[in-house]
């Protein structure tokens, strides 16, 4: 978990450094005011969608993982309930 914990914080680093990269970059490029917008524009259209499908991977593990606890669980629950059938029948034997 820890490990999953460690690349989302990587993944967002190098998002945010490929934004304030790109914007910088079209900043200090020669060009109008409305091409540099238009860039500007299209770069923030590109880090959205790139935000979406990360966000989107974060939630599919996510609910991956829920789904493996919530078995895990149901695992634990029948075996605690078989353990305590059991111990009841026997309790009933002495």
């Amino acid at each position: 978990m820890k490990q999953k914990s460690n690349n989302l914080k990587l993944a967002a680093a190098v998002l945010v450094g490929a934004a304030v990269g790109g914007a910088i970059g079209i900043l200090f490029a020669p060009d109008s005011g409305t091409g540099t917008r238009d860039k500007i524009l299209a770069k923030g259209e590109d880090l959205t969608d790139a935000m979406k499908d990360k966000f989107q991977l974060v939630v599919d593990e996510t609910k991956k993982e829920i789904a493996q606890m919530k078995e895990k669980g149901h695992v634990f629950l029948g075996d605690g309930l078989a353990k305590a059938e059991k111990f009841n029948s026997e309790s009933k034997l002495v």
